[in-house]
């Protein structure tokens, strides 16, 4: 493969796996994760993640775990979470990734749905809800804590319905074996080999049952949109949630597809300082990471001279028209546009670590306002679309050609038809098995020759392009009759300073109204500034904030 460095070629692979093992051979002693250790970034190499997933699943399959059962997850993103990932699909297990903001009420209905007998935990504390859940479960759990649990916590375990082991136990009871288990090598591209919840906004959370070929048909697609911009070795940065499958695919395997590296962001608050830590060439982020992004600079810029707004606004409005009419741009205007690429978007790159070629957006509508604001600053940014049972991704802006007001062309190996009411369906490899314990749910979703049903409204253009103008569900026909987009008008609203997140409502009313949840850091620093408690429960009720509000 040209310019593709250590990517290796998805088509062929049979497991997830497969694909690791099959990298950590080639790789070996090279970096593939980092890790902040005592305030450094302190990398594990292939060879030795190999060696801790191999003694893993050795492990697991030492406790009683068999082809077919499922492992429950929970953890921050971490080296851990990767290894005990990678070592429950190693034996035909399946894993079942969980939110670590779960309540102990969710937590209950993924271990009762799944019929989990293992849970893998990162901390004592996020063990808590999850004992908590195991108590009322009618099943007999066995749960690994990566940290050492607290004595108190092992003793609570004695003749409960719950035993309490500690992770280096796990991989000590594994750690005889150099071979991976010899079930990898049974392992087919249409076996499950997790279950990603749904949110259960519309409902219980159900389990998408992804197949390793779901998620390397995803690898596949990803090399290919991204192979223009000269796929080498590349760095990811990952610190969205590796339960949701947006960064379980693209976050964790798509790197391994590629050979690169993985850099673990401390947490969202610290993002900007791992940004430059890490330096990554590829980041994937959903659109109210980049609304805050935007934000944050924006309201930098009002502490900045007038000379510096008024050279970062011209760098706004020229690299906004030569995405947008580049045939307008006169001598004058790529005359200044040089200047503004010296002065202001050298400066936006180094913010970004100085070797970013992409930043990928998914997960949700991303405000045209938000993209054009980071093309016009030189970010090369590229909106995407999907849902877990995809893959997650069905298509994404190609790197050579954005258009920002579309989710990009169908990946390779997807393809995509408008059915006659206007709702986009997929098919190909990377649609799921069905919902786990839904059968009724699948049927629904999928029809008999294959096409998902993805409930989203939308078109194809003229280069193939698909436009997302709602969801089939969400559209408000208001009391005069009309159609009512509630995301483009939650997307406005958002833009503001003040609003963190918006939720429209107006279905068969005559008018249209919205749930406002203010911006944190706004918030915060209004109560500072009038002297009152930092407390949205407080601030709700006090009628200067609202008006405050009402003003941004």
């Amino acid at each position: 493969m040209a310019n593709s460095a250590h990517a290796i070629n998805t088509a062929t692979v049979t497991s997830l796996p497969g694909m690791f093992f099959a990298q950590a051979k080639r790789l070996g002693e090279r970096p593939f994760l980092w890790v902040k250790v005592d305030g450094v970034y302190r990398p594990h190499t292939w060879n030795a993640i190999a060696e801790r997933i191999t003694a893993a699943a050795h492990g697991l399959k030492a406790a009683g775990v068999k082809t077919g059962d499922r492992v429950m997850l929970v953890s921050e993103n971490r080296p851990e979470w990767l290894i005990a990932d990678l070592a429950i699909m190693s034996i035909g297990a399946i894993a079942v990734p969980a939110y670590t903001t779960n309540t102990t009420v969710n937590h209950l209905h993924i271990i009762n749905d799944s019929g989990c007998k293992v849970v893998i935990i990162s901390t004592p504390q996020l063990a808590r809800p999850v004992i908590a859940a195991a108590a009322e479960s009618d099943r007999k759990l066995l749960l690994y804590v990566m940290d050492e649990p607290e004595k108190a916590m092992r003793s609570d375990a004695t003749n409960q319905a719950w035993e309490i082991r500690a992770w280096s136990d796990l991989l000590a009871d594994g750690s005889n074996q150099a071979s991976p288990p010899p079930d990898i090598v049974t392992l087919k591209r249409d076996d499950v080999c997790c279950l990603i919840y749904t949110s259960g906004t519309g409902g219980l959370p159900r389990g998408v049952m992804q197949t390793h070929g779901n998620i390397l048909c995803n690898c596949m697609g990803a090399l290919e949109v991204l192979r223009p911009l000269g796929v080498g070795e590349e760095v990811f940065l990952s610190f969205l949630p590796l339960s949701h499958s947006y960064e379980h695919s693209g976050g964790q395997f798509f790197p391994i597809s590629l050979g690169a590296q993985i850099y673990y962001a401390e947490r969202v608050e610290t993002l900007t300082t791992n940004l430059s830590e890490a330096r990554p060439t590829l980041m994937t982020a959903v659109p109210r990471l980049y609304e805050s992004m935007r934000a944050r600079i924006l309201q930098g810029l009002k502490t900045q001279s007038a000379v510096k707004r008024n050279l970062f606004q011209l760098a706004l409005e020229l690299g906004q028209k030569r995405y947008e009419t580049p045939e307008a741009m006169t001598l004058w205007d790529k005359t200044r546009d040089k200047v503004c690429d010296a002065l202001v978007r050298a400066k936006v790159t180094k913010r970004f670590g100085g070797r970013l070629k992409a930043m990928i957006s998914g997960g949700a509508p991303l405000n045209y306002d938000v993209g054009v604001f980071f093309v016009a600053l030189g970010v090369r940014l590229l909106q995407g679309y999907g849902q877990t049972e995809a893959g997650p991704v069905i298509s994404a802006n190609l790197a050579t050609k954005i258009k920002l007001k579309t989710v990009g062309p169908p990946m390779k190996g997807v393809d995509v038809r408008i059915a006659d009411d206007g709702e986009i369906l997929v098919r190909g490899e990377l649609v799921m098995k069905g919902y786990w314990n839904d059968p009724d749910g699948t049927i629904a979703t999928i029809d008999s020759d294959g096409w998902l049903h993805t409930g989203d409204i939308g078109r194809l253009d003229e280069d193939n392009y698909i436009e997302i103008t709602d969801r089939k569900k969400d559209i408000i026909v208001n009391s005069g009759g009309d159609n009512v987009s509630p995301q483009r008008i939650q997307g406005i609203l958002c833009l503001e300073e003040a609003i963190g997140q918006a939720m429209a409502y107006g279905d068969k009313r005559p008018y249209i109204t919205a749930l406002i949840v203010p911006d944190a850091d706004f918030a915060s620093a209004w109560a500072k500034q009038h002297n009152v408690a930092d407390d949205l429960a407080v601030l709700a009720n006090n009628g200067d904030f609202k008006a405050a509000i009402g003003k941004a």
